[in-house]
């Protein structure tokens, strides 16, 4: 596998998978990556998210990211790291499995995000 299919520049991913909420089918958290240079930052919100950043750095198949999300419902913001690793689906698509940690209480958690399929 070349290291270059990994790239995250311009992929959207949406969570179909969480150990902290039920994931919302019809409008779960969407993500939209960038990447340069194996420096990674994206947006996100949707399903409980109202709005959401990441930064970090990608090393092959590894993230290492830092996060800040504001909650719907009380407009909380909430802040934590994020490690995890990137799975190529058999159909070329990309999966994000994250292990990350809330500041405010150390609770770890694991997210899956798989990328969206491209529209033609």
């Amino acid at each position: 596998m070349k290291d270059i299919t990994l790239n995250l520049d311009g992929r959207r991913f949406a969570v179909v998978g969480a150990t902290s909420s039920v994931v919302d089918g019809d409008a779960p958290t969407e993500f939209l990556y960038h990447e340069a240079g194996g420096v990674v930052w994206a947006t996100y919100a949707g399903d409980t998210i109202l709005l959401g950043r990441v930064a970090g750095v990608r090393r092959h198949d590894k993230l290492d990211l830092g996060y800040v999300q504001v909650r719907k419902a009380d407009q909380v913001t909430m802040a934590g790291r994020s490690s995890g690793r990137i799975e190529v689906l058999a159909d070329g698509r990309l999966r994000l499995i994250e292990h990350y940690t809330f500041e405010e209480d150390g609770t770890r958690h694991v997210s899956i995000c798989e990328e969206l399929r491209q529209e033609p």
